[in-house]
C-alpha cells in the first residue's frame, strides 16, 4: 500500500509518541499528561489499521485516557481526547443503535471539556459536530450497504471495476471521516509533545 509522505511522517512521529509515552508509563503511573498523550497517539495510528484492529486500538486509547481522568478528572483536554475517541468507534460501528451510544458519550465529553475550559473555540467546534454526527453516520452507512449490494451483481469485468472505484471511495470517505478528528487530536497531540520536550521527528 502506497502511503503518502505526510501520513507517513504522522505515522512515525504518533509511533514514537506511543513508545515514549509507553515507557514514561514505567516510571510514574499517575502522570494524566502522560496518559493522554498516550491514547491520543493510540487514537492517531488508529487510522492507520483495518477496522477491526482499528477498533481495537480506540479501545486502549480510551482505557488510557480513563486512567488519565482517574487522576485528574477535569483534565479538559483528555476529556476532549474521550470524546473524539467514542466518536471514532461510533463511525466504525455499522449498527446505528450502538453507534449512537458511542455518540451520546462523546457528547457528554465533548460537553465536560467545555464546561472546564468553556473558550476553547475546539470543544466549542467538537460538541457542535458531534450533534451531527449521527445523521452523518446514517448517510454513510446506507451508502455503503447499498454500494455493496450493487457492487454483488452485474457482469464480473463491470462489477469488479466498480467495486474497486466503490472500495476506493468508502476508503476516502473513512479519511474524510477521520479527518476533522484525527486533525484535532494531532494538533493537542503535538502540543502535548512540546511541552514534554519530545525531540521532532528526524528531517527528510
Amino acid at each position: 500500500m502506497d502511503v503518502p509522505q505526510s501520513d507517513f511522517d504522522r505515522l512515525v512521529f504518533f509511533e514514537h509518541a506511543r513508545k515514549t509515552a509507553e515507557a514514561n508509563y514505567a516510571k510514574n503511573p499517575l502522570d494524566a499528561d502522560n496518559l493522554t498523550r498516550w491514547g491520543g497517539a493510540l487514537l492517531e495510528l488508529s487510522q492507520f489499521q483495518s477496522v477491526a484492529d482499528s477498533k481495537n486500538m480506540i479501545k486502549d486509547a480510551i482505557s488510557k485516557l480513563e486512567e488519565a481522568l482517574s487522576v485528574n478528572p477535569r483534565k479538559h483536554d483528555t476529556l476532549w481526547c474521550l470524546g473524539n475517541a467514542h466518536t471514532s468507534n461510533a463511525f466504525l460501528t455499522p449498527e446505528h443503535e450502538e453507534a449512537q451510544t458511542y455518540f451520546e458519550k462523546a457528547s457528554q465529553y465533548f460537553q465536560q471539556a467545555v464546561d472546564e475550559d468553556p473558550g476553547n473555540e475546539l470543544y466549542l467546534k467538537s460538541l457542535e459536530v458531534t450533534a451531527k454526527a449521527p445523521e452523518l453516520h446514517m448517510e454513510i452507512h446506507k451508502h455503503g450497504l447499498s454500494q455493496q449490494a450493487t457492487g454483488t451483481s452485474g457482469g464480473s469485468s463491470t462489477s469488479s471495476s466498480a467495486k474497486s472505484s466503490k472500495k476506493k471511495k468508502s476508503s476516502d470517505l473513512k479519511y474524510d471521516i477521520f479527518g476533522w478528528i484525527i486533525l484535532a487530536v494531532g494538533i493537542v497531540a503535538w502540543v502535548g509533545m512540546a511541552k514534554s520536550h519530545v525531540p521532532p521527528p528526524p528531517p527528510r
